[in-house]
């Protein structure tokens, strides 16, 4: 029953710190890297309309916020995880790629992004995670 209860704190802890992660740095690439002129990026629809104006740089910190914000959510979850700690880190990565999927559904980016953002940010990250655990764990 305890560890029920310590891989469950694991899963919602692990999504709350990839969150925060992910938003905190989705925040700062707002002001390392401002939207172009004239774009109004307040609304989803100000960004849908805006999106033929970014330009690649753009897209780095939505990368790295998907990416780092899996990776320390996996991280989290594994190391809090009592067992099963790669199924958890993966729970941790499906979660937030589910999350991306429903971003490109709902905000046309360009397929280039899209491709990188579904297939290298989100599983990876989450098994990256689970490896950084695993191999500090280990004696």
């Amino acid at each position: 029953m305890k560890s029920i209860i310590l891989n469950s704190i694991a899963i919602l802890g692990g999504l709350v710190l990839g969150s925060v992660v992910n938003m905190g740095l989705i925040s700062l690439g707002g002001e390392i890297v401002p939207p172009p002129a004239g774009a109004d990026v307040s609304t989803m629809e100000g960004l849908e309309k805006a999106m033929p104006l970014f330009m690649p740089k753009h897209f780095v910190f939505p990368f790295l916020a998907h990416s780092l914000g899996t990776l320390a959510g996996a991280v989290f979850a594994a190391k809090v995880a009592v067992t099963h700690k790669l199924i958890i880190a993966f729970v941790i990565g499906v979660a937030f790629l589910a999350g991306g999927i429903a971003m490109v559904i709902s905000l046309p980016s360009p397929i280039w992004f899209n491709s990188l953002d579904l297939i290298g940010a989100y599983l990876p990250m989450a098994y990256l995670g689970y490896k950084f655990v695993k191999r500090n764990d280990s004696p």
